[in-house]
């Protein structure tokens, strides 16, 4: 099932500011913050002594840059986040697919490598892998979606027949043709699937459990655009 969403709920389920998730997502390990608090420091060493230097009057100026400079490592997060959005938001059209999975398997993935030298001299390559899951979903048209993620432990729980919902991007307004998706959701398991979290899960919910009510009072109808 395929349902065309109007631009207004496709807006407010990916969100153009960063959610909670998302901020998470792009916060990552502790050598990340390192590396943002890194290049906040020397940036406000550079601007003061940049002024100091040649001797600048633009105080106004020089202390936006430097409350910029020195909370980077706060905000860099967000705009990764909110420019990623940015990249699905500027899809023409969206719209909300339920399937069911019709195959998965797991794959490892080669992250990359690292050299390094043993205890007797000798170069030891090290291989970062990981593993993940790999879902195919599709309906009874016959449309499929070849999904990718880390694997996780509450994976397990996957199964062939499960339903699985999504959001679909495309810039033709009949969504004949898929540019981009989502993370997946399964409804029956309360259970993300994903890389990285795209949507407001608490709009995407609502609109999901809306479309699960019409469906059983109209089982006959299967597409409606989703009105606010």
């Amino acid at each position: 099932m395929l349902v065309p969403l109007t631009r207004q709920k496709f807006e407010q389920v990916v969100p153009l500011i960063a959610t909670g998730l998302q901020y998470k997502y792009y916060w990552g390990k502790f050598s990340n913050f390192l590396q943002r608090l890194l290049i906040s420091v020397v940036a406000v060493v550079v601007i003061l002594l940049v002024t100091v230097i040649f001797k600048l009057e633009f105080a106004s100026i020089v202390f936006v840059l430097g409350v910029i400079s020195a909370f980077f490592w706060l905000w860099y997060p967000v705009f990764q986040a909110s420019m990623r959005n940015l990249q699905c938001r500027r899809y023409k059209y969206g719209g909300f697919f339920r399937g069911r999975v019709l195959d998965w398997w797991i794959t490892d993935q080669l992250m990359g490598k690292t050299e390094t030298v043993n205890n007797k001299g000798e170069l030891v390559i090290i291989e970062n892998r990981e593993k993940q899951i790999n879902l195919e979903v599709g309906d009874d048209t016959g449309f499929t979606i070849e999904f990718v993620a880390p694997l996780r432990p509450a994976h397990k729980v996957i199964t062939r027949g499960q339903i699985a919902e999504m959001v679909v991007m495309s810039n033709r307004p009949d969504l004949s043709s898929i540019e981009e998706f989502s993370d997946i959701y399964f409804p029956n398991r309360d259970l993300w699937v994903s890389d990285y979290p795209y949507l407001r899960r608490d709009f995407f919910n609502e609109v999901g459990r809306r479309l699960r009510e019409d469906q059983q009072q109209k089982p006959r109808r299967r597409r409606r655009r989703v009105e606010d």
